[in-house]
């Protein structure tokens, strides 16, 4: 800048101007800085010195670009008015000679409008690069929210099949393994049938427990419907009745719906889960008491599943498996598998009332399709 300055100095000889004109670079030169921190200021400043001297012109049009480039563009027009004016009042009074003075005004507009332009893509460009940077900044915000969301559910997910698997075959082993040692004088028989069910029940809950880990170390499997055996359903509930049986709980069950043609998987699943969670609890909290399981509903009106039992626990010895112990809980089942009810689409309910525990759940069961085709026509 300082070389331009003294080349237009230079340029306009050593005439009687030539003390006003070093007056001037000198002065506009000491302006150039100032335009970082105050540039509608500092140009017009330029400005007002470009009418005095030409040597005042180089800052004065670098000052309307910077402004054009960092102000709007309604400043930078007003700003480039100003030097505009200054310009042209400049070569009215020390006109450039073999120029005439249309040519000078011209010259002076087409210059200005280039500058205001070139200034105002400039910070166009630079807005556009900072809205993109912007966006893919949030790009990426959002995206990491959403891993740790799916990863969050699906440690949930994980979390409530552990819960309901694992709490299930547990509770049972602790019921066996009180019955042997409240009954260490028992029948070599009884003593060997209750071991027997304590070994192939820790068997199974290792290998429970082997699919879930499977799960969490191979990002390959979805979740644990990829695991090595299916995932029980409706159909599985009189085995799931029978086991609880054996270790000496006392169940009826009732309803209809037990066979529920046309249920889907998702329901069957976790109409299972409820019943399970159900037995674990009483098992649990209700030693020794009845249990019934009922299951109501039609399609169209959907699946009712209730697990009922007596409140209070009674401490007396089963015929099968010995003394009923309770088994501490952890309080965390029902809250898991209200989740899983609302992710069927269900929901869930439990009261413990009138020395009763009841825990119901209602499971969408859709119409059959010819059915839904009829009312459709």
């Amino acid at each position: 800048m300082a070389g331009l300055v003294g080349a237009t100095i230079a340029g306009s000889g050593t005439g009687s101007y030539f003390a006003l004109n070093v007056a001037v670079g000198v002065a506009s030169l000491a302006l150039v800085p100032l335009l970082r921190r105050w540039p509608v200021q500092a140009a017009l400043l330029l400005s007002l010195l470009a009418a005095l001297s030409p040597a005042a012109t180089p800052p004065a049009t670098m000052a309307i670009l910077v402004v054009a480039e960092w102000q709007p563009l309604s400043v930078a027009v007003a700003v480039a008015g100003t030097g505009i004016a200054a310009h042209l009042i400049r070569g009215a009074w020390q006109p450039y000679s073999g120029l005439p003075y249309f040519w000078w005004v011209l010259l002076v507009f087409v210059a200005y409008a280039a500058l205001v332009g070139w200034g105002t893509l400039i910070r166009a460009h630079r807005a556009l690069i900072s809205s993109l940077r912007d966006r893919a900044e949030r790009a990426e915000a959002d995206q990491a929210r959403r891993v740790t969301e799916a990863r969050g559910a699906e440690r949930a997910r994980i979390a409530r099949e552990m819960h309901d698997v694992l709490a299930h075959r547990l509770s049972l082993l602790a019921t066996y393994a009180g019955a042997l040692a409240y009954r260490p004088d028992a029948p070599p028989d009884q003593v060997a049938r209750a071991a027997e069910v304590v070994r192939s029940g820790v068997h199974q809950a290792l290998d429970e427990l082997r699919e879930v880990i499977g799960v969490l170390r191979d990002d390959s499997l979805p979740d644990l419907a990829a695991a090595s055996r299916p995932l029980p359903g409706l159909a599985d509930l009189p085995d799931l009745i029978g086991e609880s049986r054996a270790a000496g709980m006392r169940i009826e069950t009732g309803g209809e719906a037990w066979s529920a043609p046309g249920l889907p998987d998702v329901a069957g699943r976790t109409a299972y889960r409820v019943v399970q969670e159900g037995l674990t609890n009483a098992r649990k909290h209700a030693p020794g008491q009845p249990v019934t399981v009922t299951l109501g509903g039609g399609q169209g009106a959907g699946l009712d599943v209730s697990v009922v039992n007596p409140a209070g626990p009674v401490l007396a010895g089963t015929a099968s498996a010995g003394p009923a112990f309770p088994v501490p809980g952890s309080g965390t089942g029902l809250i898991g598998l209200t989740e899983r009810l609302e992710l069927a689409g269900g929901r869930l309910e439990w009261a413990n009332s009138d020395g009763e525990f009841m825990l119901r759940a209602w499971l969408p069961w859709p119409e059959p399709e010819h059915n839904v085709t009829r009312a459709c026509d």
